[in-house]
């Protein structure tokens, strides 16, 4: 039995103002919830030539259950998490839309970010070694980059935001060069599968999410996947041009509350090679938490450095459990130098002809935009919910860049804009009063909006 949706016609706010987002999480938190079951689900995918082990994790309610939206499907939300982590981190929304909203949830890990030789999933050790080895991706059981497949570069160019990122540098003829030029395919693949294998067509409409980095690939995914009918975009990157427009702007480092960031208000294209696996550490948690204290304390914040520091190293000893590298910058940020070499590099292992070559990269290319043309499917809507005190997104450039951007698609997107008066950037962290961030506020909202006809055409 399929619960009715409300026939409430929903209505976007601009701004929820902090004490609504605690109220509304208090309500959510104190509303009776189902009882939900939780399964892995890793399948085995080919794609250019390669075997690629995928890893979802399924939460549905355990009754079998599933609330529909206003279109009368049930409701299926597809996740992916950020840059730093895998599906662990998104557990606390997973949770959230399950038990409280009856949804049926699948969160998938990036290729090569699920830590398939242990069952916790957990990552040993540290991302880099006093020795030089640093971790690598696990695209298939049992297949490991070794050392000598890999030199580590440092690279200071932009240590303003980042300080010195080290990078392991795939040496062409391994293994790992070839993963690292096809992963956009397998990646690609594995989403379309999931949705495939969890939320068939005739019964599901997905809603799709990925947080910070994920959001350039459910935004990719969104006119390949038929029966995604929009995209719960909150602290969701888009596409790859829209993100790179977004940091040639400065969205990165504006201003936070009256307080402006000491940076300049242009940044320079990213320019990483394909065969480039970064290699995350502490300093990735203090680019966040220095513009994060600006935003709630003040520059009186600058005063408890030292404290801010252990803060930081602190919080690194929980997060190391996670991946913690990243190789998708070529298509978040729209590397299309990085995507046409990776294209060729595939073409050349597989001797692939000239004109299935340019099909390829133009297949590479066309991950960073929106597809056009006869009988593409249109982007469907977004609503965009940005937190108060995120580093990546404030309303300046959403008003400037990003609105604007989507406006000029053919046909335009539905899009709103809602800003919570509370929160960070990673939106599950906990602060006075909201002890799961504004995530709780963030599901209400979104739940409103699935069944008040946001989506809807």
């Amino acid at each position: 039995m399929v619960e009715a949706a409300t026939a409430t016609r929903f209505k976007p706010d601009d701004v929820w103002e902090r004490e609504k987002v605690i109220r509304v999480s208090n309500e959510l938190n104190d509303r009776t919830s189902c009882t939900a079951v939780q399964r892995e689900d890793i399948f085995r995918l080919h794609a250019l030539g390669m075997d690629w082990d995928i890893g979802v994790q399924i939460h549905e309610p355990s009754d079998g259950r599933i609330n529909a939206g206003a279109d009368g499907k049930k409701v299926g939300v597809f996740l992916l998490h950020g840059g730093a982590g895998d599906f662990k981190s998104m557990e606390r929304l997973s949770t959230l839309f399950v038990e409280k909203f009856r949804y049926k949830v699948v969160v998938m890990t990036f290729p090569g970010r699920l830590y398939l030789d242990d069952q916790s999933r957990d990552w040993p050790g540290d991302t880099m070694n006093a020795d030089g080895i640093v971790r690598t991706p696990l695209w298939l059981k049992g297949e490991h980059v070794t050392p000598d497949q890999y030199e580590l570069v440092r690279d200071a160019s932009k240590r303003m935001k980042y300080g010195v990122r080290t990078h392991a540098r795939a040496k062409p003829g391994t293994r790992f060069y070839d993963r690292m030029a096809s992963w956009p395919v397998a990646f690609e693949e594995g989403m379309k599968e999931a949705c495939r294998r969890q939320f068939p067509e005739n019964e599901y409409s997905i809603y799709v999410h990925g947080h910070s980095t994920g959001g350039p690939y459910v935004s990719m995914l969104t006119q390949r996947v038929s029966n995604i009918a929009g995209v719960l975009a909150i602290e969701n990157s888009t596409f790859g041009y829209v993100n790179e427009r977004k940091h040639q702007w400065g969205g990165h480092v504006g201003k936070i509350e009256g307080y402006e960031a000491v940076a300049t208000k242009t940044e320079e294209s990213w320019k990483d090679p394909f065969n480039d696996l970064y290699i995350r550490t502490w300093r990735d948690l203090a680019r966040y938490r220095g513009p994060e204290a600006l935003g709630q304390e003040g520059p009186n914040a600058l005063m408890r450095l030292p404290w801010l520091m252990e803060e930081i190293l602190d919080a690194w000893a929980v997060a190391k459990k996670r991946p913690q590298f990243k190789a998708e910058y070529m298509i978040t940020h729209n590397i299309v130098s990085a995507l046409e070499s990776a294209a060729r590099a595939v073409a050349k292992r597989m001797n692939m002809s000239a004109k299935d070559e340019q099909k390829l990269i133009e297949h590479y290319i066309g991950y960073t935009r929106e597809l056009s043309g006869p009988g593409v499917k249109p982007v469907p809507p977004y609503l965009f919910v940005i937190a108060k005190d995120s580093r990546d997104h404030n309303p300046q450039v959403y008003r400037e860049v990003i609105l604007p951007m989507f406006a000029q698609m053919n046909p335009a997107p539905r899009t709103h804009v809602t800003r919570f008066m509370a929160g960070v950037h990673t939106y599950t962290k906990p602060e006075q009063d909201l002890p799961m961030g504004i995530a709780p506020a963030a599901a209400h909202y979104f739940n409103e909006a699935i069944t008040g006809g946001f989506f809807v055409a």
